[in-house]
């Protein structure tokens, strides 16, 4: 659903001159009940002015009339046929200047841990430059030797949902379906192959002198019987030549 400019101001507004409940001026806005019930105490969004959505063409004085008459009616913004059309602007998302240092760790992080991710991915979840990306995965950066790979969700630069959903797009670019090599399991490859992978079977790596050894099948063991017959055929052993010789010499 679109949301009006500046939802909060907006939200200040229809708080201040409408009798809308908080759930329906919540909606419109984008924004929680309980925010807009803070707004009404006068404890979010104070020195914001409001901001008059009739005025601006976002609403229209008969369609807030019709939701103060039924509290069940959402309220619907207002249609500009001038906008229809418009391309939604492409590229890097907006980085506040507070993080803006923190993206070159989440690069790292996400060319280290991810590296099929393409650049233009990288770019829309961080918001950089595929320049930038470029030159940490060619370590030319101008920092490189300080630059310590850190999750761009723990570092706030994206949600972890976007993440996952980048990894899952590239994931079905690349060929094969099955991830079976450990260094491939670190990946966050998709939720439902991670959890239907079975694990490896390991051998302990205290043990020394079987880098040969195989796990066998159930089936090619030996039953009880068939391992005590080979017992029984290793331990007797038929008589040689000279076994017969010396028995003759006893016997004289």
């Amino acid at each position: 659903m679109a949301l009006p400019l500046m939802p909060k101001a907006t939200a200040v507004w229809l708080v201040e001159n409408t009798t809308l409940t908080f759930q329906q001026i919540a909606d419109f806005c984008g924004l929680h009940e309980l925010e807009v019930n803070g707004i009404a105490d006068g404890e979010v969004a104070q020195g914001i002015k409001g901001f008059d959505p009739v005025a601006n063409r976002q609403l229209t004085a008969e369609e807030i009339r019709r939701a103060e008459a039924n509290k069940l009616h959402k309220l619907r913004l207002y249609h500009n046929p001038a906008a229809d059309g418009e391309a939604k602007r492409k590229g890097p998302r907006y980085t506040p200047l507070s993080k803006r240092q923190d993206r070159p760790a989440a690069i790292a992080w996400l060319v280290k841990f991810h590296p099929e991710l393409s650049d233009g991915q990288i770019s829309k979840l961080v918001g950089t430059t595929k320049p930038t990306i470029e030159s940490i995965r060619d370590r030319s950066h101008w920092n490189i030797a300080n630059i310590a790979p850190v999750d761009p969700v723990a570092l706030g630069l994206c949600k972890q949902m976007e993440l996952d959903s980048a990894v899952a797009k590239a994931v079905k670019r690349v060929p094969g379906d099955e991830v079976m090599s450990d260094a491939d399991r670190m990946k966050l490859v998709s939720i439902e192959q991670s959890l239907s992978m079975e694990p490896e079977p390991r051998i302990p790596s205290h043990v020394a002198g079987i880098e040969t050894f195989t796990l066998g099948r159930k089936d090619e063991r030996l039953s009880p019987e068939a391992a005590k017959a080979d017992a029984e055929a290793f331990f007797n052993i038929a008589p040689g030549k000279d076994d017969d010789e010396d028995e003759d010499d006893n016997l004289v």
